[in-house]
């Protein structure tokens, strides 16, 4: 059951009010196109509440280490024209966040080593620079407005997670992604309270700006739920009702899945969610086929780093740890969440499940960063809908909902 209309407005009237914005500058921070939610209803409802009362209400999209988007895709991300823009929307700034920029990034801390060890469960001894974008601090208050999804790194997307690693430098990004690649997809995705959301709300207490959030829990094109609050309050409800939403209890696994990308996917960097999602449900020595055709490049940014290294299991990085510990740990981080589990011994690497790619990827390609290839043009969707009790899967907008044979021990 999706929220009307007019419980949405109720919602945004009760946070707006609570957060007393008057003559304040406010920067909203915003998902790219590669999260699902009315970004655009919500945007128009939030100006129209605070535009007038404000100082400033500038836009940043939270890349974390996605692509720049051009005005095009800001304006189809918002909802908006360049003419509305230039009248309706007039003095509002947009900007993209510059993860591997220097010069846009200001330091605000120091997380895990001697101190808070225990925000990381001990996995790191070490100190590691907390950087964000500088322009967080031309503002009176960051408002984040996003969603929040079950999440392969965090546990749950959402909250904090829009400053970090949305607008943050590389430092903490690369670090608390590791963290959560050695503690696997399959144990960390769906679980609420984990390590890594543990350094995400550590650091985003170091940004020195007063911070709320608008949660949104997606439902199709409508929304579930709409919470509000301080990020760590409004996420947390938010989390608990994705964890309702967006999970579904297969009851067991399968061999063969087929899992379909949305067209919001536009390289493997940001299509392995569909591999994220499903893994769970894969049964050992099983077979998951990411189908998507539109997909033609591993990744837009670090797609020659992954094509160096390929795709690999954690345990495969990890015996051989002096070898890799150079490279950018995120990507490392990338890599073992869509190979997947498996194990290295003896110079013999073993996935749990095979990964095969029926894109435009080629199968050079593919076999260079060992991951396995099929002819997208062979695979039909109704060759394996409704099959569930031959032990196969169809899914055909996948990259969201997480599947599960159970729900996770607690």
């Amino acid at each position: 059951m999706v929220l009307s209309a007019a419980e949405v407005e109720r919602i945004v009237d009760d946070g707006v009010q609570a957060l007393a914005v008057a003559g304040k500058r406010v920067l909203l921070l915003v998902p790219d196109g590669t999260r699902s939610c009315p970004l655009d209803s919500l945007f128009r409802l939030l100006h129209s509440r605070l535009a007038k009362d404000v100082a400033q209400l500038d836009v940043m999209f939270a890349l974390g280490t996605h692509a720049p988007m051009d005005r095009p895709a800001m304006y189809r991300r918002l909802g908006i024209t360049a003419e509305q823009h230039a009248q309706e929307f007039a003095g509002v700034q947009l900007f993209n966040h510059a993860w591997d920029d220097p010069t846009a990034l200001m330091e605000v801390g120091v997380v895990m080593g001697s101190g808070p060890g225990e925000v990381s469960e001990e996995r790191f001894a070490m100190d590691v620079r907390v950087t964000c974008n500088r322009r967080l601090r031309d503002y009176d208050l960051l408002l984040v407005v996003g969603p929040v999804f079950p999440h392969e790194v965090a546990g749950f997307s959402g909250g904090n997670k829009y400053l970090f690693p949305g607008v943050s430098g590389p430092e903490v990004l690369h670090v608390f992604h590791w963290l959560g690649a050695l503690l696997t997809n399959r144990e960390i995705i769906g679980a609420k309270w984990t390590p890594v959301r543990r350094v995400i709300d550590a650091a985003a207490a170091m940004v020195g700006v007063a911070r709320a959030a608008f949660c949104m829990v997606v439902d199709g094109s409508g929304l579930a739920g709409l919470y509000h609050g301080t990020p760590e309050e409004a996420w947390s409800a938010a989390a608990d009702h994705s964890a309702r939403v967006h999970v579904r209890y297969t009851g067991r696994q399968f061999h063969t899945v087929l899992s379909c990308a949305p067209q919001m996917y536009p390289d493997l960097w940001t299509g392995g969610k569909c591999m994220y999602k499903l893994e769970p449900v894969v049964a050992d020595g099983g077979t998951l086929i990411l189908f998507a055709p539109h997909i033609t490049e591993v990744s837009t940014v670090h797609g020659a780093l992954l094509r160096q290294i390929g795709y690999h299991t954690r345990d495969y990085f990890v015996a051989q740890w002096p070898r890799f510990a150079h490279l950018p740990w995120g990507v490392l981080a990338h890599s073992t969440h869509v190979k997947g589990a498996g194990t290295y011994v003896d110079g013999v690497e073993r996935p749990r499940v095979a990964l095969e790619l029926a894109t435009g990827i080629p199968p050079r390609v593919c076999a260079e960063i060992n991951l396995g290839y099929r002819d997208p043009t062979t695979v039909r969707t109704e060759d394996y809908t409704d099959r569930e009790a031959e032990g196969v899967l169809c899914v055909r907008r996948a990259g969201e909902i997480l599947y599960r044979p159970a729900p996770l021990a607690t």
